[in-house]
């Protein structure tokens, strides 16, 4: 598989894996490890060149994330799980689901978007020039080139069309915040291109799992648990 993750195992019964967004690594999940490992065997990683999971030298991009997700699953003998995945987090379980949904139970989508134009000009804005800048100097400060692979995540990808999500045969459950940086329609969007998919909006922002967890948590053990 060519890295080796960094995670956090916590609990029993069936897995859970849980995915962090873009520069962050399973600690963003401190509110959330602990209360979902008393229903399930929590799996909370650290992506490709984030934390302390290696870069490696694969592409630095959502669709090697997860396939980097299989063979974390292949070497630890999870066949199928649930997976909650977070901004970036959310692009890589939503690719996932899509590519291999043989090995998907429930699906939790939270903050994901299927482009760059999904997410606000406000905040898009800023990252796109911060990626151009750091682009200009990668050829000479390797701080620089790993700079604009993470700003590059979220310019560049995921880039998949609402249509391609009929693909996601996962129960799934897409959650964002009131005041999200991702575009209201353009979650309504996501939601109501997956088959069935269930669509909480919770008060808060894009960071909504972190600063609102009692909220969150409860949202996704009521999926979760719902037969």
């Amino acid at each position: 598989m060519g890295i080796k993750h960094h995670f956090i195992e916590k609990g029993q019964g069936e897995p859970l894996i849980l995915l962090h967004g873009n520069g962050e690594n399973c600690d963003y999940f401190m509110g959330q490890t602990e209360v979902f490992a008393q229903h399930f065997l929590v799996y909370a990683l650290d992506t490709r060149g984030h934390g302390k999971t290696p870069r490696g030298d694969a592409p630095f991009t959502i669709r090697q994330f997860a396939d980097d997700l299989r063979d974390f699953m292949d070497a630890h003998g999870i066949e199928k799980a649930h997976i909650l995945g977070f901004s970036d987090g959310g692009n890589i379980a939503m690719l996932f689901a899509m590519k291999y949904p043989e090995r998907v139970n429930r699906l939790i989508l939270n903050g994901a978007n299927l482009d760059a134009k999904g997410i606000k000009r406000s905040i898009q804005i800023p990252i796109e020039i911060g990626y151009w800048f750091a682009k200009l100097f990668a050829k000479k400060s390797e701080e620089a080139k790993l700079h604009a692979e993470m700003l590059g995540l979220m310019v560049n990808d995921p880039n998949v069309k609402p249509e391609e999500l009929s693909k996601i045969q996962a129960k799934t459950l897409v959650i964002a915040g009131t005041m999200d940086m991702v575009k209201d329609e353009h979650t309504r969007l996501i939601a109501s291109s997956i088959p069935d998919a269930q669509l909480v909006i919770l008060e808060g922002d894009h960071f909504v799992a972190n600063k609102c967890p009692d909220a969150f948590n409860r949202a996704v053990l009521t999926f979760l648990r719902d037969e």
